[in-house]
């Protein structure tokens, strides 16, 4: 793989896994539109690293302290996390759909939906999706009030993000806005749920890897993935919390409306073609 590709897809993943426009479908959609070779499992593993780095880091001190409450120590100065003892719990009965989900139907999600119009039309539905949760929701409730029903439905919906093109942020913060979350405790506790799977996707993905070792002239573009992913995505995560609290969803659903058209008019072209 060329090192300007491999520093291309690092920047494409660190943008687009913390925004809500859907990774899956940009690093799909970027080397097809570029007429570039699928990147291959190696470098996937890397930006899996690089992803699971950057939102470690950025929410180190959370972690620490939804642990700690988890098993019944006092640990930290979040005072909304403080009210939610139990979250530990709900995050990780949260994560359970998507990973049974992601388990029995790998080979489906990997092969006969990585289509554009599969990806295109689900951009435009969640960009759909997220106008409504922006436009008629009330949006009260801070992280410390999240309840086992409210972390049970954001779980569930985040299923839905197995399908490409869907975006987990997106479908997992327009799922806590309709629980009456504000803007910003939506998409904090959306990058919190993110860690498990994250995680779990990351080390299936070096237990893969082990099995076979790096492919040759792999090593630079797998650290380059890495660094670029990992550095990308911590600025990413901070650009987007305060872009959200200002300016709400309204930009990112513009975005995915249109690049959604775009994808799709592009993929009934070439298949004219």
């Amino acid at each position: 793989m060329p090192i300007y590709q491999a520093i291309v897809l690092a920047i494409v993943q660190g943008f687009t896994e913390f925004l809500p426009i859907s990774s899956s479908a940009h690093l799909f959609l970027v080397p097809w539109l570029l007429g570039w070779p699928d990147q291959g499992l190696d470098f996937d593993i890397a930006l899996h690293i690089g992803t699971l780095a950057a939102v470690l880091i950025y929410f180190f001190k959370d972690w620490l302290q939804i642990l700690a409450q988890g098993f019944g120590l006092n640990y930290g100065h979040d005072e909304e996390l403080k009210q939610n003892p139990k979250l530990l719990w709900y995050l990780v009965l949260a994560s359970v759909p998507a990973g049974l989900i992601g388990l029995k139907f790998k080979d489906q999600i990997e092969t006969t939906l990585r289509s554009p119009f599969v990806m295109g039309t689900m951009l435009i539905l969640i960009g759909i999706l997220l106008w409504v949760a922006e436009r008629y929701t009330s949006r009260l409730k801070h992280i410390g009030e999240l309840t086992l029903a409210d972390t049970s439905m954001i779980g569930l919906s985040q299923a839905l993000a197995l399908i490409p093109g869907t975006s987990r942020s997106g479908i997992t913060i327009s799922t806590g806005l309709f629980r009456g979350l504000t803007h910003s405790a939506a998409a904090r506790f959306s990058f919190l749920l993110s860690t498990p799977i994250v995680a779990a996707s990351g080390l299936k993905s070096i237990y893969d890897l082990s099995k076979h070792g790096l492919t040759e002239g792999m090593l630079v573009p797998f650290v380059v993935g890495i660094a670029g992913s990992a550095i990308v995505g911590l600025g990413v995560i901070a650009f987007f919390l305060k872009v959200i609290r200002k300016h709400g969803l309204t930009p990112f659903i513009a975005y995915r409306i249109i690049f959604g058209i775009i994808v799709i008019a592009l993929a009934f072209v070439r298949s004219r073609g």
